[in-house]
């Protein structure tokens, strides 16, 4: 199976400088649909004022001591028709913003998608499952709130802000006062209202992604919890993560409770209620009047109201959208080079001066050197925690090494383009994993287009064709997540037949026959043996059965080479060597 990191171009380009500028830039794409969304917002505000208009013309009516039939009649009317248009305006709106929040979720998903497959492996070994999980699911459903509901509500509802200013400078100068000093008073206690609440919708983001880390990590780690008897341990570790979202949740709705604009929302109704009266007993303005302004203010609620949900909403989403390009944003730490070296492999492979570092200052291997002949056969043994695995993962370019080179054909891997050179190498790990998905799909996982004959020779040749015709769908069973339905023999056959299926010019077996049984290994050697044939092979094993065939052993110890021969030579001149296999 081949690891790569493919720098895939997303379909648009987006601005991932800040949050706000990476949404926008989602929104740009699909300016129409917004663009309406804005315009039904618009007209749905403008129409919501003509009813306190109508009222306070109907109200001076039915107090004249003459009332109009016919004026009550129209008025009826025309209410009737504008909120017709205005019902179909918020229609508009609503239906709008949520197609755009629904589009852009699609989008970030796919763009927070392709990043994850376009990042190292050093990325991956570092970073939690749990928590990326968290990331592509509730961060990016929180990115859609931004839109629909959030930014749905803020645009139709801060035109209801201006409503009571075009009503009352119709009606009276002084009558501005109110709503103008409101205005100003409820956007300075928004930017309060959002400079406190952003660091704790941060905070209740990241503990919410902590939590579900920890969640996989049992979910994963389920049998290993079991057979040491931890569920209350780890029950108890869950609880204190649970309990920290619970903590900055409510932390989050006590800012929400304490939101001032609900004050300043009643001092304006009363103050403005109140100026008007005085106009109106001083003889400015009629009764009527009174009401149509009184009907205006009272439009300021819905932005008042909205505002505590919507801009939560927003400043949750913001916080999920800087979480999602945290991740986007990491630098991934291999050069894919789109512009390398293409050629097809000959198989010479040789390390120069090779050392190599996880943790920096601290080398996992150092100074290695050696050189394979296309078509060898190489064996790579050691105790535990010798470098084995991290030598074979320098080779497809997993890593990087920290000094020296490391050449395929003559050529530093560098220089390769990345998906030419690990489109010809196929590693089978130790631990394999296996997709949710038909037999015949896993093995042709690398090689798609296969057919299904080519799928049963590749089987045949791994020696699986015989317990997958046994399997209840033969090559169409669905087996379950990470091949849980079958035996660990059976998945590494699996394996096999998969690297047999791409033919690869480099081939990579780490320990990957360890759990194959006694009765087919040797069918399973043969195998090995006649795939590794024209290719230069790399496997790491303890089995002597393997070794004694190899055209090169290299002796692994402490990170560096031990020795380097044949298995007779090496029994004679490596105390290393013989520590592994002088019982053999």
């Amino acid at each position: 199976m081949t690891i790569s990191e493919f720098s895939i171009p997303f379909k648009y380009k987006t601005w991932r400088s800040t949050p706000i500028k990476w949404v926008a830039s989602h929104a740009l794409h699909h300016w129409p649909i917004f663009l309406i969304a804005l315009i039904g917002a618009v007209g749905n505000a403008a129409l919501a004022g003509v009813p306190a208009v109508e009222f306070g013309r109907v109200f001076n009516n039915l107090i004249s001591g003459n009332p109009s039939t016919d004026l009550f009649i129209r008025s009826a009317a025309f209410i009737a028709i504008t909120q017709t248009i205005r019902g179909l305006m918020q229609f508009t709106r609503n239906f709008g913003f949520e197609v755009t929040a629904q589009k852009i979720e699609r989008d970030v998903r796919e763009e927070f998608y392709i990043s994850l497959l376009g990042k190292s492996m050093t990325f991956h070994s570092l970073q939690s499952i749990g928590d990326l999980m968290a990331r592509a699911t509730n961060d990016i459903r929180e990115v859609n709130y931004i839109f629909s509901p959030g930014i749905n509500m803020v645009f139709g509802s801060l035109n209801f802000l201006f409503i009571p200013l075009t009503i009352g400078a119709s009606i009276h100068p002084a009558l501005l006062a109110t709503p103008l000093i409101f205005i100003v008073a409820y956007f300075l206690s928004i930017w309060h209202f959002l400079k406190i609440l952003k660091p704790v919708t941060t905070e209740v983001r990241d503990n919410f992604g902590k939590m579900n880390s920890r969640l996989a990590e049992d979910i994963d780690g389920i049998e290993t919890v079991k057979a040491a008897a931890q569920e209350e341990s780890e029950i108890a570790l869950f609880r204190d993560n649970t309990q920290a979202y619970r903590d900055a949740t409510i932390k989050q709705g006590d800012i929400e409770a304490r939101f001032i604009p609900l004050l300043l929302l009643a001092l304006a109704m009363g103050f403005g209620l109140l100026h008007a009266l005085i106009l109106a007993r001083q003889g400015q303005i009629d009764l009527g009047s009174v009401v149509s302004y009184f009907s205006a203010l009272s439009m300021l609620g819905f932005p008042t109201n909205t505002s505590i949900r919507s801009y939560s909403m927003i400043s949750s989403g913001l916080a999920g959208a800087q979480r999602l390009l945290d991740v986007m944003n990491t630098e991934n730490n291999l050069d894919e080079n789109a512009e390398g070296h293409v050629s097809e492999i000959q198989g010479k492979v040789e390390f120069k001066n090779v050392s190599f570092a996880y943790e920096e200052g601290k080398y996992s291997l150092e100074d290695l050197n050696f050189t394979v002949e296309p078509g060898k056969t190489v064996a790579i043994v050691g105790q535990t925690g010798s470098g084995k695995t991290s030598l074979i993962r320098l080779i497809n370019r997993t890593y990087d090494p920290e000094v020296g080179k490391v050449l395929i054909d003559d050529t530093d891997l560098r220089e390769w383009k990345l998906d030419s050179l690990r489109s010809q190498i196929s590693i089978i790990e130790q631990d394999i994993f296996l997709f949710s998905k038909t037999v015949a799909e896993n093995i042709a996982f690398g090689k798609p287009e296969a057919s299904m004959d080519e799928i049963r020779i590749a089987a045949q040749k791994a020696q699986a064709d015989g317990f997958i015709g046994e399997l209840e769908d033969g090559y169409e069973t669905v087996i379950g997540e990470r091949g849980a339905t079958l035996s660990g023999g059976q998945r590494q056959r699996l394996a096999l037949a998969r690297a047999f299926l791409t033919d690869p010019r480099i081939l990579i077996l780490d320990d990957s026959t360890s759990a194959i049984d006694s009765q087919t290994e040797d069918e399973i050697q043969r195998a090995i043996k006649t795939a590794s044939a024209g290719r230069t092979t790399f496997i790491i094993t303890h089995r002597l059965s393997q070794i004694r065939w190899a055209d090169l052993i290299i002796v692994m110890r402490k990170g560096c080479i031990s020795a380097v021969g044949n298995h007779d030579d090496l029994m004679k001149t490596s105390k290393a060597y013989q520590a592994i296999f002088g019982e053999a």
